[in-house]
Formats: structure tokens, C-alpha cells, sequence
């Protein structure tokens, strides 16, 4: 797809290629003929006109009023999406900005590129260099790098991490001078996370918790106010008859088979009305839950995990290399996985997935984070990824759409600013070759096959990501990781 921009003096549009012209925000940009999915839980509806000025989304007009409303004007730059579909940008709540994998150098750019191709315009990084994400997330901002926008977490319990209520305190005041957005916790002690909490929510930085086997559990969240509860540790713990895992004598918790075969045997271990406490408890408390279906999927089927079809030409060796079991890498533990700890993990699916709708009945607020880097997932494959798990949780597309944009949003508190196609919101897009709520996979940048008056074509894929205002062409993002790759490979 190309953009139209007009000639000078002109309403006459020129037709200029995507590839060669460089992301840039136009004073006024106008998509024709879109499909809208607003991004709040209601159906597709158009065709609309969605006027972006600057950074931020002026109108959204139904085509049968465009003649009166929205002119065609000389300095206007259109894209054409007839046919097409437009959503709010996709939001990742649980990304980690990464420039090399256990010293091995990888690109910024082969991340952050790949966020863009699969439509991702918000991320929220909960864990990495804090200085340089800082700085990435200031350039994000201007507008000078090809990069989503950034909401920075550190790693609260990064070693050395607090000992005690004090030192907690002291730590969130200097994160929030340094220009933290919120914090993640993880491993922690109960009297330094009360502490930390207090601290933060006079500060107003939120907290999300990837719970541990640990003294700490979804009760602890929902008494001190958690934002969010990462993954699922500590909501099953909270639930269990014994006050604690029926773990065998030899488990060590640092040793990362026995920690990961072990969590999926879980959930199997609750109690289902204690379970029903928790979750009403969370729902009371408004903890969000950010599930991250998709990282712990090798688990229950690492045939398919290693298999991806898109590592072909977009696995980076540095990232292929840290995927290979090692103790030494965090999440690379398929040491003697056996058909029994698959088995194990597709009924913790079932169960974990059950849990997960039936917060959604009770209020409950879910977002959608892919955790990749890790186990398997690539940057922006694993959210897609996760989208589709939702799905087959049982949530309907239009509500995975509202989990991945609007209430990712929520929980960013920022659901007046992001999230949503409508007037007033910041211009974050995705304009798509196919319809999401019929087939989530066309979301795909690698696009999928579809039969069409008795043919196969190759379709889907995201054509423009509009972050802030300015267009990314999504074919082009995904063109220039493949080339980042094929170099890397090369230089072996």
C-alpha cells in the first residue's frame, strides 16, 4: 500500500512508495474507507474516515458525511484503506528491551522493529537497563527512533535489592526522581513490599508483581494495591489448602527444571472456592491480571515451540542461541522434558485458562503481555501469539482486541490518552489486511493463506502502524529484521 501525498499547490495526489519514504509525522493525515474496531469491546463498524492532526486523532467521520466533513485539503496525506481494517495500536504489557542475550549482541533495532511490524505501538518494559530505556523512551517520544512507546518499570528487586522497610521507601523515591513510570517487583519480603507499595501510591507509580515462590501471594496484592499480577504465580498459592505446594524434598527452586515442572502441577492443587475468594478479592481491589499465555506454551508443547515457522528468516542467533537448554539462561530449562511434563502443563492450561474467564465474569480487568526474549518467543510473535491463547480461553476476538488495547491501556492508566479509535486519543494504529475479529492470524506480519473465489492468495499482515502520528510501514519494519538476520548469520 502506498501513502497518497498531495503536489504542492495542489489537490492532486502523487503516489509515493512506502519504502522510500521515511517515518515522519504529517501535520494532517487522513485514513479512507476503514473498517473500525474502536478497540472498546463493540463490533467493527464503517467504512469511517479517521483524521489524524499532528499526533493525535481529529475526527473519526462515517464515509456517507465525508463529503461535508472531511475535504480533501492541500497539504493532507491519505492512506487508502478500503477493504481494510483499523484498530487502536496493539499494547504489550510485559516487554524487556534487549541489546544482547547473555552477552551476545543483538540489535536494538531487530526488537524494535519487529514490535512495529506485528503492530504494537505501546510497550510496557518491566525490566531492563533502566538509564538506556529511559533514554530510548525519550527518543520514542520525539519521535527519532523507530520504537513503540515505552513505559519503564524497573526491577525493583534487582540485587542488591532492599533488605527493609526503609531502604524500600528510599529506593521508590529515587526510581520516581529518575523518571521511573512504575515498578516491578518480584522476590520479595512481605514488610518491604507493604512498605514499597505505601511509598509508591503516594508517588502514583504502579506496581506489577511477577509473583514468586515466595512469602508474598495475590492476598499480599490485593491488601497493599497491586496494579497488575504478572503470569499467574501467587493467585493459585493464595488458593491452596496446605498454605503452601506439595513440593517433593529434592525440589530446589533455583534450578529451573525442577521450578518449571513443578509449577505445572499447580493449579491442579487448589481449592476452588478459596480460588473464587481470590479472584473476587482481586476484582475488589481493581488487580489487574497480565497472564502472558504465551511464554509458558513450550512447556506443554515444545515440539511446536521450536518449530516456529517465522524463525526461518527472523530468529536472530543470538536470541536462537540463548533458547538452547542452559542452566546459565534464565527460561531455557528443557532438560529431560518428558510427554508426562507436557501432560502436566496442558491440564495447568486448562485449569489456568478457566480461572482466567471466570475473573472476566466477576469484573475482572485483563490485559495481554508476551514476556518474549524468553522460552521460545520472539518480540512481537509471542503477543500475537498470546492473543490467539486468549481465544482459545474462550474470550471472543472482539474482546481479545479490547484485552490487547483498551484495558492494556487501564492498566497503564492512560485510557484516556491510548487504547481506543476515537476523537481526542492519541494517533496509535494499526491499519490491517484482513479482519481480526474473523481470524486472528492476520495480524501475522508474515501474513496468512486464505482461499478466495476458489484460489489460494496470500494476505494479512499489519500495512501500517501509526505510533504517535507517525505511519510505519509494517512490510518494510519486517524487511529490514530479515536483512538485520541474513547480516548476523553471515558474520557467524
Amino acid at each position: 500500500m502506498n501513502l497518497r501525498i498531495p503536489a504542492w499547490g495542489s489537490l492532486v495526489c502523487a503516489v509515493v512508495s512506502a519504502q522510500t519514504l521515511a517515518p515522519h509525522r504529517f501535520t494532517r493525515l487522513v485514513i479512507r474507507n476503514a473498517m473500525v474496531i474502536e478497540g472498546n469491546g463493540t463490533p467493527a463498524s464503517g467504512p469511517k474516515d479517521i483524521v489524524i492532526e499532528n499526533n493525535r486523532i481529529a475526527d473519526v467521520i462515517p464515509v456517507d458525511s465525508r463529503r461535508a466533513r472531511s475535504p480533501r485539503i492541500a497539504d493532507e496525506v491519505e492512506i487508502d484503506a478500503t477493504g481494510k481494517f483499523v484498530a487502536p495500536g496493539l499494547i504489550n504489557l510485559h516487554g524487556h528491551v534487549m541489546e544482547e542475550r547473555r552477552g551476545i549482541a543483538q540489535p536494538l533495532d531487530y526488537e524494535l522493529k519487529l514490535w512495529l511490524a506485528c503492530g504494537i505501538t505501546t510497550v510496557r518494559d518491566v525490566g531492563s537497563d533502566f538509564d538506556k530505556t529511559l533514554a530510548l523512551r525519550a527518543k520514542s517520544a520525539e519521535g527519532t527512533v523507530a520504537c513503540p512507546r515505552l513505559f519503564v518499570y524497573p526491577m525493583f528487586t534487582r540485587d542488591p535489592g532492599p533488605r527493609n522497610p526503609a531502604e524500600a521507601r528510599a529506593l521508590v523515591r529515587s526510581l520516581k526522581a529518575k523518571g521511573a513510570d512504575g515498578i516491578k517487583i518480584l522476590g520479595i519480603y512481605r514488610d518491604v513490599m507493604e512498605a514499597m507499595e505505601d511509598e509508591a501510591h503516594k508517588l502514583d507509580l504502579p506496581v506489577a508483581h511477577h509473583v514468586g515462590v515466595e512469602e508474598a501471594n495475590a492476598w499480599d496484592d490485593i491488601k497493599f494495591g497491586t496494579r497488575s499480577i504478572e503470569h499467574w504465580y501467587g493467585i493459585p498459592d493464595a488458593a491452596l489448602d496446605s498454605g503452601g505446594q506439595n513440593f517433593p524434598p529434592s525440589y530446589n527452586y533455583n534450578n529451573e527444571t525442577d521450578r518449571f515442572r513443578y509449577a505445572g502441577r499447580l493449579w491442579r492443587e487448589v481449592n476452588q472456592e478459596r480460588l473464587m475468594k481470590v479472584l473476587d478479592g482481586m476484582v475488589a481491589a481493581h488487580v489487574a491480571w497480565d497472564p502472558t499465555l504465551d511464554i509458558y506454551e513450550a512447556s506443554r508443547d515444545l515440539q511446536r515451540a521450536r518449530t516456529q515457522p517465522w524463525f526461518n528468516d527472523y530468529l536472530h542467533p543470538a536470541l536462537a542461541k540463548f533458547f538452547e537448554p542452559n542452566p546459565a539462561n534464565h527460561g531455557s530449562y528443557f532438560f529431560g522434558w518428558t510427554s508426562t511434563d507436557e501432560t502436566f502443563w496442558k491440564e495447568n492450561y486448562r485449569i489456568w485458562m478457566t480461572a482466567l474467564r471466570e475473573f472476566d465474569k466477576r469484573g475482572g480487568l485483563i490485559g495481554i503481555g508476551e514476556d518474549a526474549g524468553f522460552i521460545y518467543q520472539m518480540y512481537g510473535f509471542g503477543l500475537l501469539r498470546a492473543m490467539e491463547l486468549h481465544q482459545e480461553a474462550g474470550f471472543s476476538t472482539i474482546k481479545v482486541m479490547q484485552q490487547a488495547t483498551q484495558n492494556g491501556a487501564r492498566i497503564l492508566g492512560k485510557e484516556t490518552e491510548i487504547g481506543r479509535v476515537r476523537p481526542g486519543w492519541l494517533a496509535d494504529l494499526i491499519v490491517i489486511n484482513g479482519n481480526p475479529l474473523e481470524d486472528l492470524k492476520v495480524l501475522y506480519p508474515t501474513g496468512v493463506e486464505a482461499l478466495r473465489d476458489g484460489k489460494v492468495v496470500h494476505t494479512g499482515g499489519i500495512e501500517w502502524t501509526i505510533k504517535d502520528g507517525i505511519p510505519y510501514h509494517g512490510p518494510t519494519m519486517l524487511a529490514d529484521v530479515k536483512e538485520i538476520v541474513a547480516k548476523a548469520r553471515g558474520a557467524k
